[in-house]
């Protein structure tokens, strides 16, 4: 690494504070009863009831979800024998990929002990601490005794990730290459650099799916390994050879696949003309690889090549596997990682490499969506669905290979809770995806050249939530779905309409466009050319004519802008003053929605109460129960102030129009948030808890609250979802993701009933 990445590398781990991890608790601790239920006496209760049964340390402690990721340091990255000080960056940084990708808790523990014997010891003593054990950076060939030795002595799970988690990614990543240049696992000749840990274990899984061991040469700093070698572990001398070639060089005529897990520049090019037709070159040396890809193109243009660097194509890199590995296991109680869930891992990863790209994985890789190919053969690390592949099909090989002493009755429902770690509005939305996939309306976009709304397009049909009408012109469209890798073509699940005279009903719409805004200043020619140019008008007019079931409009230009052009086409509901806007935000500590955030600049209260009205039915459709808080800088009559007074007149007009509505105010954000800071304030509070409500007195109040907190919290958006709309009618703000897209798509569809869908 250069200077400057070097010294980028140590700020991140010094500053703001020194390391990667902190501790933080899950409970509330403000009150002396809070701490007197958290330790003592209250902790006795919990330490009593496990002692009575050891399996209820699941449900009351962090066991269930706590791995410990454990080395001494003797085989550190490209490191080397560093010792457990100096590897514990190494251990922090496994800890935060095991955090961020699966959400599972780790405790990294680095023991100063080269000794396998007393290292086995120490580990094994650890196991009422930990859910699972995930070993690290130890070197061969004590890392398989020690391995072994864990396995036999402890009943959770013991994985070593420089062994498995290797194998299990270079196994997808051949799995796939193979498909690809037609060739079966079962008569292909391999050929390793390299005959460690890593090496020995990816041949093991290897042939455990079909590769044969006689088809299998080892090599390492030695040479060729071969019978004559002596004081081989069994594992290593099962793959030996009785021949007299020495090196590399003279055992890779024929060869299909090369493994490298040795050194930079080992594989010379001039012996790539030596491999077998349409070969697989996995050189996995890190930092730099036994050959540049840029060479095998040149040379072997026929040639599949990996690496295990994030600046090549197809980055074979453990973090595809080991969090999403432990999260199955944990979830089933799984004994221990055994083979069969391996192999289910393997075939899970190499599956979602053949899906097309998520929005997710073209972000992180600069706007680019791979597409199954040659030079994407295993998915890209931050793909977020890989946690919904993997984690299942482990659970699920872990009880039917009956090491799971906690089975999952319904994998489905179980995917389902997973998608929490994917998409954070995962659980929020469960309700009102499952309502849009009742009702599966045509949705008419008006953007729909922008690759966000394919996406969502495709994952509308893959998820059986929408039939998307994609509005722009059909040959752009088809050529941004080749170049995103989208499975999307015209047909039963999506339309594409081009705009303008061709298309049908065109005479119908633009007559009755004309119509509209006859009287608005536009005269006949300009409200053609507006028709059509404005996509987010013709959007409109074909939910209008009801040869749409629901639109959703703008997301390139302004929302502002969009919304005047769509309201003279559909108004908003009879006996409605105003249409407003509702939005959402996924917190850690659940949703919080806040209206009026786009449309009204100072409503009064007649308009605060309708809109409370209107928001609290849309969060009964998340399967929530409202409860609202009407805010103010005056909390219960403290202020006079003309703000404060329109506050507490909206109150009274909502309780006599619902008085079944939770409501309350006016009152400060911290007093609606906050059930005990509310106690103080008033004795008799008309609901518990915080408010999942938040209704503000004016836009600047509601606009600035949301997109503080959205960005300060790292708040997942949700809307804005439009109020009192005479149609299912959405406007997206140009920042939307294509998930955005999917959730306001689910939305809107709930305003359609079973007798308009088609």
């Amino acid at each position: 690494m250069d200077e400057d990445f070097r010294k980028a590398a140590l700020d991140y781990h010094r500053l703001p504070r020194p390391g990667k991890l902190q501790i933080s608790p899950t409970k509330r601790m403000g009150t002396q009863r809070d701490l007197a239920l958290a330790y003592s006496p209250g902790v006795a209760a919990a330490c009593e009831a496990i002692v009575t049964n050891p399996a209820e340390a699941r449900n009351l402690t962090a066991r269930g979800n706590l791995v410990g990721v454990i080395s001494n340091g003797t085989a550190v990255l490209g490191l080397g024998n560093i010792g457990p000080l100096a590897g514990k960056p190494v251990m922090e940084g496994k800890a935060v990929l095991f955090k961020k990708f699966a959400g599972i808790d780790v405790f990294d523990i680095e023991i100063d002990a080269a000794d396998p014997a007393r290292f086995i010891d120490i580990v094994a003593s650890l196991e009422p601490t930990f859910g699972a054990i995930n070993l690290e950076d130890i070197k061969a060939p004590e890392c398989f005794a020690i391995e072994a030795a864990l396995r036999a002595r402890m009943r959770i799970p013991v994985f070593h990730d420089d062994q498995h988690g290797t194998a299990i990614t270079v196994a997808a990543a051949i799995h796939n290459a193979l498909r690809l240049q037609n060739k079966a696992l079962a008569s292909v000749r391999l050929v390793t650099a390299g005959a460690g840990a890593a090496a020995l274990a990816c041949v093991d899984l290897l042939c455990a799916m079909g590769l044969d061991p006689r088809n299998v040469t080892l090599t390492d700093v030695d040479g060729v390994v071969t019978t004559s070698r002596p004081d081989m572990l069994p594992n290593m001398a099962r793959y030996a050879r009785a021949t007299n070639a020495a090196t590399l060089e003279h055992v890779l005529d024929g060869a299909d696949i090369f493994l490298g897990l040795s050194a930079p520049r080992v594989l010379n090019p001039e012996w790539l003309g030596k491999f077998a037709p349409s070969p697989i070159i996995m050189a996995l040396a890190n930092p730099d690889p036994e050959i540049l890809p840029e060479i095998v193109a040149q040379r072997r243009p026929d040639a599949i090549i990996a690496t295990g660097r994030s600046d090549f194509p197809n980055q074979v890199n453990n973090v595809l596997c080991f969090p999403f590995i432990f999260r199955g296991a944990l979830d089933v109680g799984a004994t221990t990682i055994n083979q069969e869930m391996q192999i289910a891992a393997v075939e899970a990863i190499a599956g979602l490499a053949r899906m097309e790209a998520s929005e997710v994985v073209a972000a992180a890789y600069g706007g680019n969506a791979p597409v199954f190919g040659p030079d994407y053969i295993i998915p890209k690390p931050f793909d977020p669905r890989l946690i919904l592949e993997i984690a299942p099909a482990v659970a699920r090989a872990a009880m039917q290979s009956g090491v799971a002493t906690r089975p999952i009755s319904n994998v489905s429902q179980y995917k389902e809770t997973l998608e929490v770690f994917v998409f954070r509005s995962g659980q929020v939305m469960r309700p009102v995806l499952e309502a849009a996939r009742r009702i599966k309306p045509r949705i008419a976009f008006s953007e729909g050249e922008d690759p966000r709304i394919l996406r969502a397009a495709q994952t509308l049909i893959d998820e059986g939530l929408a039939r998307p009408v994609l509005l722009g012109d059909p040959a752009r469209i088809a050529a941004k779905i080749a170049q995103l890798g989208l499975r999307l073509a015209a047909g039963e699940r999506v339309e594409i309409l081009e705009p303008g005279a061709g298309l049908r009903n065109y005479a119908e719409l633009l007559a009755d466009y004309q119509q509209l805004v006859g009287r608005r200043g536009i005269p006949p020619e300009p409200a053609r050319r507006q028709l059509d140019t404005r996509h987010s008008i013709l959007a409109a007019m074909l939910l209008r004519h009801r040869l749409v079931d629901a639109a959703i409009v703008g997301g390139i230009s302004d929302w502002q802008e969009n919304l005047r052009l769509v309201l003279p086409v559909i108004p908003k509901s009879p006996g409605i003053c105003r249409v407003y806007a509702l939005s959402g935000l996924v917190l850690p500590t659940g949703i919080l929605f806040i209206a009026d955030t786009h449309m009204n600049q100072d409503p009064d209260a007649e308009q605060i109460a309708e809109m409370t009205r209107l928001a609290a039915d849309q969060v009964r459709r998340f399967g929530l129960t409202p409860k609202a808080a009407l805010l103010s800088h005056s909390s219960f009559g403290a202020s006079q102030s003309d703000s404060a007074r329109k506050m507490r007149a909206a109150l009274a007009l909502i309780r006599a129009q619902s008085p079944e509505l939770d409501v309350d105010g006016e009152m400060h954000a911290d007093a609606a948030l906050s059930e005990s800071i509310r106690e103080k304030l008033v004795p008799n509070s008309h609901y518990s808890g915080p408010a999942n409500l938040l209704i503000m007195p004016n836009l600047d109040a509601a606009n600035i609250t949301f997109t503080t907190l959205a960005t300060a919290a790292e708040a997942l958006p949700i809307g804005p979802i439009l109020l009192g709309m005479h149609a299912p009618l959405a406007v997206l703000v140009p920042t939307v993701t294509a998930r955005g897209i999917v959730n306001l798509s689910a939305l809107t569809a709930q305003s359609v009933t079973r007798g308009q869908g088609r």
